[in-house]
């Protein structure tokens, strides 16, 4: 009795201890009854080992001037001098037009694309015919499916200052032909229409599927207190909407510093005269790598690239979890 008195006594001084010993007795029991699950994980975490955390080893690359001689830990150690050359000459080094034109471009992707994937699922789910919609919604979906080498040949036999259909076309009204190929400035517009063209369909399923999981006594009971289509929308399912939204566009902002690699190479390739509006940081390692064979540079780049979308999705998590902690991510 009295070393249960003594117990009681020590517990109540420290509850803590209690918590703490059940808490590590409980993980190991956890983990034992639930083993099954756990193994069926292990199949991701050996994937992300091999693939994402053993080539980190390469980081290594991006501090050295490499030879193929050599090897990786034989090569000269130069230390930061493939990032000194990255940001020579300030505000006028390629690195920061380069980070710019990611940024922006993929900013456009995300939010633009966020916004009309939207827009199309809630439009077709107020489409009354089932037939219809099934419809509209393969439609739209099918250029997702569609390779980049496609969309490559698409866009040139339109876009073609000699024979393409837009010149064709200002032929046959009695203008002059123009050559996109030399405009940098439109090709902002171009990339941001062909990637959202691309990728509609695809999320415009992903929010659909949430749409679809909005109970639907919410809107019978709207219904009965008279309000239309338009209030249903604005009060019901855009509310219920922003945590789908908010996720999606934090997962995109975590790769914002990725840009479409295929979409870029593809359609704008290694034409010089509009690399100032659409060379972006993958297309430049891309360059350094196979061009130059510049290892260091190239995994100098990519490492300042991952550094900085990191950053970037910690700043935008931490903002969204203060404003909002149900929707952050961590």
């Amino acid at each position: 009795n009295s070393m249960k008195k003594a117990q009681a006594i020590t517990t109540a001084a420290d509850p803590g201890s209690t918590i703490r010993k059940k808490k590590k007795v409980g993980f190991f029991r956890e983990l034992y009854q639930h083993r099954v699950l756990y193994l069926m994980t292990l199949p991701a975490i050996v994937f992300f080992v091999i693939f994402s955390y053993i080539p980190m080893v390469g980081i290594y690359y991006a501090f050295i001037n490499y030879n193929y001689v050599d090897g990786l830990f034989s090569s000269p150690f130069v230390g930061l001098a493939n990032f000194q050359y990255l940001f020579h000459g300030g505000w006028n080094s390629p690195i920061w037009r380069l980070t710019k034109n990611t940024v922006l471009y993929n900013l456009a992707f995300i939010f633009l694309g966020n916004f009309l994937q939207c827009f199309v699922a809630i439009l077709l789910t107020e489409i009354p015919s089932k037939k219809y919609r099934r419809v509209t919604q393969s439609l739209i979906l099918l250029p997702y499916f569609i390779s980049y080498v496609v969309v490559n040949a698409m866009a040139y036999n339109i876009l073609n200052s000699e024979y393409g259909a837009l010149n064709t076309l200002l032929k046959a009204i009695g203008m002059d032909p123009v050559n996109v190929y030399t405009m940098p400035n439109v090709w902002p517009g171009i990339l941001v229409f062909v990637n959202i063209w691309k990728g509609l369909g695809y999320g415009t399923v992903v929010y659909l599927a949430a749409i679809m999981g909005i109970d639907r006594e919410i809107y019978e009971a709207a219904k009965i207190d008279g309000c239309n289509i338009f209030q249903e929308i604005r009060h019901i399912t855009l509310p219920l909407l922003k945590p789908t939204f908010i996720m999606l566009v934090l997962f995109a902002l975590g790769g914002i510093m990725r840009g479409q690699f295929e979409l870029f190479y593809q359609l704008v390739g290694r034409s010089g005269q509009l690399f100032a509006t659409t060379d972006i940081l993958d297309t430049y390692i891309y360059r350094a790598l196979t061009i130059n064979f510049n290892v260091g540079l190239s995994s100098a780049s990519g490492l300042y690239q991952s550094l900085f979308g990191f950053v970037l999705i910690l700043t935008v998590n931490h903002i969204v979890k203060r404003v909002n902690p149900e929707n952050a991510l961590f």
